[in-house]
């Protein structure tokens, strides 16, 4: 089965791969040459400058925000127990587990209502409710495995509450924000419902742009749009490598026993 799996993707990617570099490509086993024009071309056709820095700006903006805002709060979860804990826990996990598209469509509604909508803003916003919790939960695991002792010991030598986040909790959560960072900026120029639903046509990212190249009306040679999917692969294949290089998935992990 594995092994199915693995020649099927590989047969449809390189199938991409070749295409995008195929001179002209019928009724026959391997093209009828080979050029690197289709990628120049679909850079011009598409536009992809714009998309590319549209893309970064979005994912750099969601990650930044995922980040500051889940970090504090991860923490305090992961520190203090409380009734409700586990119905916010739920909560915060419901935009991961539902389908996008089930609340997508009313925060859609909501943010064009304001006309935030079909903007760099509308996007960012609308992709921050599902990398928020993400982040949260990527994070919490490895707060829960820094032990509080090492926190009372700054205490006792006179360490205010603030030094001891800055100087003992930071330093080594560390890990665990590059872990949330690199895993919500790969989701996020991955993620297409909600972009799709919020993005106009100055803030188009990278995955619905190449949904538009296939869709939309008119005729485009399929070798430019096999050029710019395999972009859109690179660049993400590019960042998974990254974060397989700093995520272990031991690390990720609940704590079952809080007691310290």
């Amino acid at each position: 089965f594995v092994v199915g799996f693995v020649l099927n993707l590989a047969g449809i990617v390189g199938h991409v791969v070749v295409s995008s570099f195929a001179r002209r490509w019928f009724a026959t086993a391997l093209p009828g040459g080979f050029t690197t024009a289709w990628y120049a071309y679909s850079w011009r056709e598409f536009q992809l400058d714009q998309v590319l820095a549209v893309t970064l700006v979005v994912a750099a903006s969601v990650t930044a925000l995922a980040l500051g805002l889940g970090f504090p709060a991860a923490y305090l979860l992961a520190r203090h127990d409380f009734k409700a804990k586990n119905a916010l826990l739920l909560l915060f996990f419901l935009p991961l587990l539902i389908p996008q598209m089930t609340y997508g469509i009313p925060l859609a509604t909501t943010l064009y209502r304001y006309r935030i909508g079909g903007t760099v803003a509308g996007v960012i916003a609308a992709n921050l409710v599902p990398m928020l919790p993400l982040a949260i939960f990527v994070m919490l695991p490895f707060f829960e495995q820094i032990s509080v002792n090492l926190e009372w010991a700054a205490r006792v030598h006179g360490a205010t509450r603030v030094q001891v986040f800055r100087r003992v909790v930071v330093p080594l959560a560390i890990p665990g924000l590059l872990t949330a960072g690199l895993l919500v900026l790969v989701t996020t120029i991955a993620n297409f419902e909600l972009t799709f639903l919020l993005s106009g046509a100055g803030s188009q990212t990278l995955v619905v742009a190449l949904y538009y190249a296939v869709f939309a009306a008119g005729m485009r040679p399929i070798y430019s749009v096999d050029a710019m999917a395999v972009i859109y692969m690179a660049l993400v294949l590019a960042l998974l490598v990254l974060v397989l290089r700093f995520v272990r998935p031991t690390q990720m992990v609940f704590r079952l026993d809080r007691r310290n």
